[in-house]
């Protein structure tokens, strides 16, 4: 059973109040606190949200989702606020399908990196996703095919697309879950990853190496194995050699950048967090560096001969986490993985703000259970000026803190 319900409040505020807002202050801050003189508020951001959108904070937005065989759901429509969306209910009951959904349809991938046929419903062949957005008040339509025996298709605007990259920059999605909190004390793979779903929605460069470098990969690995039963293709393996190389170094450039980037935004984000307790740092750790990658590549040869691997590359790379001089990973405590976790979220979304110029979607999978309530209200008090779809089994965090529910969907 899906049922609807949401809150419907009303504007806070007139058009022609927005218009005439002054340069140099924050419109919506300004006007809502205007409107809301003599009123009992916590936060003037509870009274902001609806008309951020007028005020030009809020430009990029997922207004509907359709799905059908989409998991456990057979047909499936829905309408979102700009703003705040919650989606409750018990477990199990196909929350979190909802902002895979959206995730898939934004970035051709899902956020639990399973299969295509993996999300198509148990009885059928294939599943349909259509997503409308709208970035700059012009609206597009997503639609993505999803089949169990072929590749997917994905069309913009009814005009279908050959390349996951094509869809860059229709729509920007973070996506927080539980998982994510884990992410310092889980392995390199998980890190990497990260690096990786964030880049390939901001760099069509990153996502062309990407791509590219796992396909040679794969080849290189492949080859490695089938010289055991014919030693002559090693003489081959040169060619791959110089293919895995040349990409291999522009995603440490592009990972490197990115991680100075995020240095540059975590720093201050992390030091509010804690309560000016704690100073984070973000260290990229690859595998081989621009001057070695060669090098490490051909001494080790026989090695991965043996291995029948790859044994250096980007593939390997790392990123760590630093409290001063104390690696957070190794000695930090839980409550500090999980702030600098949440730190790294954060900074995020101001990420994509500084680099497209838009805010991007924010999806919270369950995040709120596993945090206490400072990290609550911080997370609360940051979301202000982003669309966020967020699930949960309750309303009571939203509620005790007074946070303003836009639209609420019981599932």
């Amino acid at each position: 059973m899906f049922e609807l319900r949401y809150l419907d409040r009303g504007r806070h505020l007139k058009r022609r109040e927005v218009k005439s807002r002054a340069g140099g202050v924050n419109p919506a801050r300004l006007f809502c606190s205007t409107y809301a003189a003599g009123k009992e508020v916590t936060y003037w951001w509870q009274y902001c949200r609806q008309c951020l959108q007028y005020a030009g904070g809020i430009d990029m937005v997922i207004e509907a989702l359709d799905l059908q065989n989409y998991r456990n759901y057979e047909l499936l429509g829905m309408t979102f606020s700009p703003q705040t969306n919650i989606l409750y209910g018990d477990n199990a009951q196909g929350k979190t399908n909802i902002l895979e959904a959206i995730y898939v349809a934004g970035t051709t991938k899902s956020h639990r990196a399973g299969k295509d046929r993996e999300i198509i419903a148990f009885d059928s062949d294939e599943a349909h996703i259509k997503m409308l957005v709208r970035r700059h008040n012009i609206s597009h339509r997503i639609d993505m095919h999803l089949k169990k025996a072929k590749a997917k298709g994905v069309a913009i605007d009814g005009i279908p697309i050959k390349r996951a990259v094509d869809l860059l920059g229709i729509i920007n999605i973070v996506f927080f879950s539980p998982e994510d909190l884990n992410i310092i004390k889980s392995g390199p793979a998980e890190r990497r990853r990260f690096m990786d779903m964030e880049l390939c929605q901001l760099d069509k460069i990153y996502v062309h190496n990407l791509v590219n470098y796992n396909k040679v990969l794969l080849q290189r690995n492949k080859l490695l194995k089938d010289i055991a039963f014919n030693p002559s293709l090693a003489d081959t393996l040169d060619v791959w050699d110089e293919q895995l190389v040349s990409y291999g170094l522009e995603l440490i450039k592009i990972r490197q950048r990115f991680v100075e980037n995020l240095n540059g935004i975590i720093y201050d984000i992390h030091n509010r967090l804690s309560g000016n307790k704690e100073q984070l740092k973000l260290v990229y750790e690859p595998d081989v560096t621009e001057a070695d990658f060669k090098t490490k590549l051909a001494s080790s040869r026989d090695r991965d001969i043996r291995q029948k691997t790859t044994g250096y590359g980007p593939h390997r790379d790392d990123m760590n986490f630093l409290l001063g001089d104390m690696d957070v990973r190794k000695y930090g405590s839980q409550g500090q993985q999980r702030t600098c976790a949440l730190s790294l979220k954060l900074s995020e979304i101001e990420l994509v703000k500084s680099i497209t110029g838009d805010t991007p979607v924010l999806l919270l999978d369950d995040v709120f259970s596993e945090l206490d309530a400072n990290r609550q209200n911080y997370l609360l008090d940051s979301i202000s000026d982003v669309q966020t779809i967020v699930t949960c089994t309750g309303l009571d965090e939203f509620i005790n803190n007074r946070f303003h529910l836009d639209k609420v969907f019981y599932v």
